[in-house]
């Protein structure tokens, strides 16, 4: 019998032969032929506000985690369809609540209000099944006396390492009960349609702390256990196409001749539906193109190379500036940008953990000199040099981002460094507000400053007063 092709999202296995998949991902499970699954969303409700005890995701997190949770959803949906079996690893149910899209406005001028509505969302969406979770703890559990004997081998290898933690409700055909209560905590769902099944197993630790080492790596007792785990699972998988071989319908037999009124009825709402579904997937990958260009902004704050230096076009055009990149063949200008105050040259550069050096400086210098030389330009413009230093920490544990000799440098050729950090703050704020005072502030400092840029401070918000408020 051929090697089973089997997965892990949201966790590992120290096993060579175990894919892995992150949970934030857009991968297909199609290409295995057993998934296991662990519904961990942990990622998404840290540094997050709290709204009734819990989480309050902000509307960017919101729709990530949604997103999520359907992709994985229907990935489930299909690969049990397709006669895969799906194993889902019952962990903590973890309540949250998301933006609706939604808010309502009170009160006006400075007394004006935002509501934000929100609703409530928990990682058992993921799973395509009526269950009734209800959060709880225990180790004790038996197997149920129908429904658990293709799980009745895997229960006597991992019942010691097992515990639940949540309780599943009884509108599922259990085959693991609590010792006590008789509470549903695994259900063995299997397709009427095809070969594939889900199953529903209590919570177990895949990262005990004699899975590690001091280093982090792992030991031999997680190899062990991850040959035992997949053995297991492999048997199950085995035992389910065995006893529940479905026949491919063939190909004559789907001849309009043999088709049902019902079925046709139903085709036709299912195009209809599919029609609207790509549509809809349409406008929802405009929305997702528009919120990556909106965001852009962002890229000042820790990127490097042509993200940084597109960047930082966007951000000067906030600014007010006239803006480009020059290349001729001969020379390479990363930004060319000018108003009526004046016109500059900028070069930019991000650092990974140190700060920028003088380096940059002799590549501005010249291509100032190279600028001049063109026929069209009759004075040299201003330097500027754009510095990402210590790109990936965060603000408040950087350094200055330029080095002394920087700085000296700098005076020489009168040229003006720019923190990208800076121009975030300020072109963030003319991205909100339409203030051309404040613009022509930002393009004079540029203009005038040698060294680094220190930006006139953000004006205070005059608009609209927004209340901290989510509504269910």
């Amino acid at each position: 019998m051929a090697q089973k092709n089997i997965v892990t999202v949201g966790f590992e296995l120290n096993n060579d032969n175990v894919n892995y998949c992150e949970f934030n991902s857009d991968s297909s499970l199609l290409d295995f032929d057993i998934i296991l699954f662990k519904p961990d969303i942990d990622e998404f409700v840290s540094h997050n506000d709290m709204f009734e005890g819990k989480p309050s995701l902000n509307d960017h997190m919101s729709f990530q985690l949604k997103d999520r949770i359907q992709h994985w959803r229907r990935e489930i949906v299909e690969s049990v369809d397709c006669g895969k079996t799906v194993v889902v690893f019952l962990s903590e149910l973890t309540q949250v609540f998301i933006a609706t899209g939604e808010k309502s406005f009170s009160g006006t001028g400075r007394n004006r209000q935002t509501t934000r509505h929100v609703e409530s969302y928990d990682n058992y969406k993921i799973i395509p099944a009526e269950l009734n979770v209800v959060k709880t703890q225990g180790q004790e559990i038996k197997l149920a006396p129908k429904n658990s004997e293709l799980i009745a081998s895997y229960w006597k290898e991992f019942s010691g390492e097992s515990s639940y933690k949540v309780t599943i409700g009884d509108k599922v055909p259990p085959c693991l009960l609590t010792k006590n209560g008789d509470k549903t905590v695994g259900s063995i769902l299997r397709s009427k349609n095809s070969n594939g099944a889900l199953i529903l197993l209590p919570y177990m630790d895949f990262y005990p702390d004699e899975f590690l080492d001091d280093e982090g790596d792992w030991t031999n007792e997680s190899v062990q256990f991850a040959s035992r785990l997949t053995k297991s699972i492999v048997t199950i998988d085995k035992a389910i196409k065995n006893t529940g071989e479905v026949t491919a319908e063939p190909e004559w037999c789907k001849s309009s001749d043999y088709k049902l009124k019902s079925e046709e009825k139903l085709d036709i709402e299912l195009l209809k539906i599919e029609s609207e579904l790509e549509k809809i997937q349409l406008k929802k990958e405009s929305i997702i193109n528009k919120l990556k260009d909106c965001g852009r902004l962002r890229n000042l704050l820790f990127e490097k190379g042509k993200p940084l230096e597109f960047s930082i076009l966007d951000a000067l055009k906030q600014l007010g500036f006239s803006v480009s990149q020059f290349e001729n063949g001969e020379s390479e200008f990363d930004a060319v940008f000018e108003s009526n105050e004046g016109r500059l040259i900028g070069e930019a550069e991000g650092k990974d953990n140190k700060p920028l050096n003088i380096d940059k400086l002799r590549q501005l210098a010249l291509n100032i000199h190279e600028d001049l030389e063109r026929e069209e330009v009759e004075s040299p413009a201003k330097p500027v040099l754009f510095g990402n230093a210590y790109r990936l920490q965060k603000l408040s544990e950087r350094n200055d981002p330029f080095t002394t000799k920087c700085h000296t440098a700098s005076k020489t050729n009168s040229t003006a460094l720019v923190f990208t950090p800076d121009l975030f703050v300020v072109a963030k704020y003319l991205s909100d507000n339409k203030d051309l005072r404040f613009a022509t502030k930002c393009r004079k400092a540029i203009l005038s400053s040698v060294g680094r840029v220190n930006f006139p401070e953000v004006p205070k918000e005059k608009t609209t007063k927004k209340a901290d408020t989510n509504k269910t």
